[in-house]
């Protein structure tokens, strides 16, 4: 008889995971993933892509607005898996349902921990300018990220590397490294480590307003906030109270007063050297390559950026 599973998670970097696991021998009896949420703009309604995906593969699917409920409680009891997977599923998961499973819960956290527990590590670790990046497979415990780890996977990160770039390299890894981890466990092959508590580092949730780009930083870190905020939500500016995201970026080592256009490619200065501007979008507009964005601009040499 197949191992029982329940699997916990959201975004698309948990899909990968999903699919091997249900290509595997192990069965999903449920899948967990945060629920519908309203559009920003209208009332469209978008699922979860765990949610698109587990309708796809014909899973059962739960969504509670509120995991830590006698309603879910119950369920678990009644499903009695014999482990859950969690993949970035968004909501802290408390002590009764931990106890719940025979093998536990496991975590795939897209860090080598214990640097960069919590909600946004791979957009931390880039605008931290970091030099590597790995998946961390681990039990989950009663603290964030704080259980023992079993797998740690490290890979690099090139300058120009973005968050959705290396998320998706990350969430690769880890559908590779997924059944090999399950199997060790069952097996009792797994051999958990603890971390080391005093070197953790935490990656809080990205706020929408640290998107806007200060000028007065050195040009490299303005390019780690243009990478570890690429796709979402993107890094800003404003020029004649109108917002661009800059979507692709590099350093030129040209200087000037931080904040100013200073040639006639828009190139912008920082507090050392400045930013060549490869991608762009206005606000309520396409993304478009400088040189096109360029042919509908008005601007002049030593205009101030906001």
């Amino acid at each position: 008889m197949p191992y029982k599973i329940i699997f916990m998670g959201t975004p698309q970097f948990s899909v990968p995971i999903l699919e091997t696991l249900v290509q595997s021998s192990y069965e999903i009896s449920c899948v967990y993933t945060q629920p519908p949420k309203k559009s920003n703009r209208g009332q469209k309604i978008n699922s979860s892509p765990i949610q698109n995906s587990a309708e796809s593969l014909k899973l059962a699917i739960r969504y509670p607005n509120n995991l830590n409920t006698d309603e879910e409680l119950n369920f678990f009891k009644k499903v009695n898996p014999d482990i859950v997977v969690v993949v970035a599923y968004g909501q802290i998961i408390n002590k009764k349902f931990l106890d719940i499973p025979k093998k536990g819960f496991i975590n795939v956290h897209a860090s080598l921990l214990p640097k960069w527990r919590g909600a946004a590590p791979i957009q931390r670790g880039i605008m931290n300018l970091d030099k590597q990046a790995g998946v961390s497979i681990m039990r989950i415990t009663e603290k964030l990220d704080s259980g023992p780890v079993m797998k740690k996977i490290e890979i690099g990160i090139s300058s120009s590397d973005t968050s959705g770039v290396i998320s998706a390299k990350l969430s690769k890894i880890g559908s590779e490294y997924i059944v090999e981890a399950l199997e060790d466990i069952f097996n009792e092959k797994d051999k958990f480590i603890e971390q080391d508590h005093n070197s953790a580092t935490y990656a809080k949730k990205i706020r929408k307003n640290e998107g806007k780009i200060d000028w007065e930083e050195d040009a490299k870190k303005i390019i780690g906030k243009i990478n570890g905020l690429n796709p979402i939500p993107g890094a800003w500016f404003e020029y004649k109270k109108i917002r661009y995201k800059i979507w692709k970026a590099s350093i030129l080592e040209k200087t000037g007063p931080a904040g100013t256009i200073i040639d006639n490619s828009f190139v912008i200065a920082c507090k050392d050297n400045s930013i060549k501007i490869i991608e762009i979008q206005k606000e309520g507009k396409n993304k478009l390559l400088l040189k096109d964005f360029l042919l509908g601009m008005n601007f002049k040499i030593g205009d101030l950026i906001e």
